[in-house]
């Protein structure tokens, strides 16, 4: 892997104060946003970017609830937020909003993704390795719902699952359900 990377800067934020550091991996720039004084064991939440729930607070999904709760939590335990540049499930904005439409039209998240010639989920974790390998952690609480996130991080001991869950709105329980029922994600 060819990774370059950023010095370190500080980010206060509503949420606490943090520090940050990018990592370029080809055209994908991921960020880690941590506390001073990192965890033995930190919790770390692996956010997937969701920018129509992150930074316009889409109902549709629990993205920006579950950003929002995570970084608290880092805030608070001496945790880690690794910002992941994988936009709708790895299939760019472009595609999410052609999903949407689709979703507009009464299919499912996954469905919709098929639709559009895509897999369910597309989105991959080798990332998430090399940067807790860089702040040489090999231990993690891992903040998840995901299967998938808990099989895909290899080389790194997952000690436990902490679930991060949030409530549903009418916009979105569609959306959490199918997620639960057809990607088994853990409740």
């Amino acid at each position: 892997m060819n990774i370059e990377i950023s010095e370190v800067a500080n980010l206060p934020s509503r949420f606490g104060n943090f520090k940050v550091k990018a990592f370029k991996e080809g055209g994908k720039e991921h960020l880690v946003i941590y506390t001073d004084n990192l965890d033995e064991v930190p919790i770390v939440r692996v956010h997937s970017e969701c920018l129509t729930g992150d930074a316009i607070g889409s109902l549709k999904c629990d993205c920006r609830d579950q950003l929002e709760y995570a970084l608290n939590l880092a805030s608070q335990t001496n945790g880690m937020v690794i910002y992941l540049r994988q936009e709708g499930r790895n299939i760019g904005l472009l595609n999410k909003i052609n999903a949407y439409a689709l979703q507009d039209k009464g299919y499912n998240t996954i469905d919709a993704n098929h639709q559009l010639g895509f897999g369910a989920d597309e989105r991959t974790y080798e990332m998430v390795t090399y940067i807790l390998h860089h702040f040489n952690i090999h231990k993690i609480k891992l903040l998840t719902n995901n299967p998938d996130k808990i099989n895909s991080i290899s080389n790194i001991e997952i000690v436990q699952r902490v679930p991060i869950i949030m409530k549903s709105n009418k916009y979105n329980e569609d959306y959490i359900n199918t997620k639960k029922d057809k990607m088994g994600h853990l409740f």
